[in-house]
């Protein structure tokens, strides 16, 4: 699950409308948000579900969208969304 976490971040550092992306300290948030939904729910195991259900509250603000993409009405959110649905999830 990690390097789904890792992926999910790298792709933030990618996407062209963020100036900036999420940072390894977020990634780490992300992970340890995860790990305490999962245990919440009953299960010593992270799913990718965990990770998706906690990304946008996680991770939306810790980046950044650039002047040109928030001038044409670009939201975070929607960019972190296809993100998680561009990223392959872990089998």
């Amino acid at each position: 699950m990690i390097a789904y976490i890792v992926d999910i971040a790298r792709a933030t550092r990618q996407a062209p409308s963020f100036q900036l992306g999420v940072s390894p300290r977020g990634a780490t948030a992300l992970m340890n948000s995860a790990k305490a939904w999962a245990w919440l729910s009953g299960r010593d195991f992270v799913t990718p579900d965990d990770v998706k259900a906690l990304a946008l509250p996680c991770l939306r603000h810790r980046v950044s969208l650039r002047p040109e993409a928030s001038m044409d009405g670009v939201r975070v959110d929607d960019v972190l969304q296809g993100i998680l649905a561009t990223v392959p999830v872990p089998r």
